[in-house]
């Protein structure tokens, strides 16, 4: 492949909201760079990690299918042994890396236990166990007191991770460049704002507690709720929680995104003065949210609200992408990232025929209308460190309907209740809607394989077993 191939840098975030990104007009989070890369980007308003667990979506992110095809249930690291994406299987890297790409990998991996980037397409790799290394040898002394919930980082800025990273992304990509001898692909996957939250210098200072507003899905009840949300604050031992005692944390929460956003930028400004930026295509999204306290919860298990399963993702690529443009149709970050990367650098021949996504392509160049499109977004969880728990969820523009296998089902009217707050499962005049959700729901898990549907007992109980 020719050097007039477009290079990839491919940027990610662990556990960020799409509503604390500047460009969503939601919460007041200073993100400067990300919403100048807005500005220069199609900006995809409704995206969604199809499931908000980290190793799974990795590992779907490369392979381009849902993570129940290939076992990757839940991290495999966190409870019972898992499946994991092998280097055998389909991961596009190795598809660029066969067309001339060279690349490199910063960062949170979680693909597989056993075997690192280089198992699946990537020239070189530089992962968290060396910025621990670099930690240890630097700061020996420095020790963190407040668990999951945060706490100022006693490590300068420029030496947080963060920023540490950005470092070895501009070095890397720098001698990419450099060596002027086809394109590049680096992916550089920040571990922030995942909790816990620990901002460096004046980022731990930048939101005062007192003026963080609540959550618009904060006041929750649980009333009509599955039981194991109400089990999980208990879980975190944090059941007495107001919001006094969350604000902090959100200020924490806040100020770590602020610290990424300044860490993306430097990255972005090297691209430019390298001459690199009007060649390469700059994807920035996350691997899912975070409930940083709405719904009262923490993390992101054992539910499926739009806290933790709607996502930021930007596309850029100057003079032949649009420009500014805001895409409010359904798409999955993760599953629809393969086949836009493969037509966007004509390279749709190696499609290997499995993947599950659908190329973005038609939306970046505005080539699809509303009606050619997806109306609806499905997503799984499967369990994690607290015990197995299954869920499937379709989510259209109107409606969010929650399968849960083993404990009563969710419905939100989401035009009325944004927040998600009130679960409309019982409610009468609903019925209707709950049986053509489910309807679609089981032609897409069909249609994707999922083996919830493939089994009798389950598939009945979607189909036909209404709970009472």
């Amino acid at each position: 492949m020719s050097k007039a191939a477009p290079n990839v840098l491919l940027i990610t975030a662990d556990q960020l909201r799409y509503d604390c990104v500047g460009s969503s007009g939601r919460y007041p989070v200073q993100t400067p760079n990300l919403d100048l890369l807005a500005g220069q980007s199609t900006i995809f308003h409704h995206a969604y990690s199809h499931i908000p667990v980290c190793s799974p979506a990795r590992q779907s992110l490369l392979n381009g299918r849902r993570a129940e095809t290939f076992g990757a249930l839940w991290n495999y690291h966190a409870f019972l042994p898992v499946a994991a994406l092998q280097p055998e299987d389909y991961a596009w890297p190795k598809t660029l890396a066969q067309n001339g790409y060279r690349s490199v990998f910063l960062g949170k991996w979680g693909v597989n236990p056993l075997h690192d980037p280089t198992a699946f397409g990537y020239d070189a790799y530089v992962g968290e166990a060396e910025y621990r290394s670099f930690m240890a040898d630097r700061y020996p002394n420095v020790s963190y007191t407040n668990g999951f919930f945060g706490e100022t980082n006693p490590v300068p800025v420029e030496d947080s991770a963060t920023h540490w990273f950005a470092d070895r992304a501009i070095e890397a990509i720098g001698r990419l460049q450099a060596a002027d001898n086809g394109p590049w692909h680096a992916a550089l996957h920040f571990s922030e704002p995942h909790l816990p939250c620990r901002p460096s210098g004046s980022f731990a200072e930048m939101y005062d507690p007192a003026s963080i507003k609540e959550w618009e899905g904060f006041r929750e009840t649980f009333e009509g709720k599955p039981y194991i949300q109400k089990q999980q604050l208990v879980s975190w031992g944090i059941e007495q929680f107001t919001w006094e005692d969350w604000a902090p944390i959100v200020a924490r929460y806040y100020g770590i995104i602020s610290q990424l956003d300044e860490a993306i930028g430097k990255v972005l400004t090297a691209l430019e003065q390298m001459g690199a930026a009007e060649d390469t295509i700059v994807i920035f999204t996350a691997d899912h949210g975070d409930m940083c306290g709405s719904h009262r919860m923490m993390d992101k298990h054992y539910i499926l609200y739009d806290d933790v399963v709607r996502v930021p993702l930007m596309f850029r690529l100057p003079g032949k992408l649009s420009a500014g443009k805001a895409c409010h149709q359904f798409v999955y970050n993760m599953l629809d990232f393969a086949p836009t990367l493969l037509e966007l650098l004509e390279l749709s021949e190696f499609d290997p025929g499995s993947l599950q996504g659908r190329s973005l392509v038609p939306l970046l160049t505005g080539i699809a209308e509303d009606s050619q499109w997806r109306e609806s977004v499905v997503a799984s969880y499967n369990g994690q460190q607290f015990g197995l728990y299954t869920q499937r969820m379709i989510r259209t523009a109107d409606w969010k309907y929650i399968w849960n296998l083993t404990d009563t089902d969710e419905l939100y009217q989401l035009r009325a209740d944004s927040g998600e707050l009130t679960n409309e499962i019982n409610n009468p005049a609903h019925r209707g809607v709950v049986t053509e959700l489910r309807t679609k729901l089981y032609e897409q898990l069909s249609m994707d394989s999922d083996p919830v549907v493939s089994n009798e007992w389950t598939r009945h109980q979607l189909l036909h077993g209404a709970k009472l």
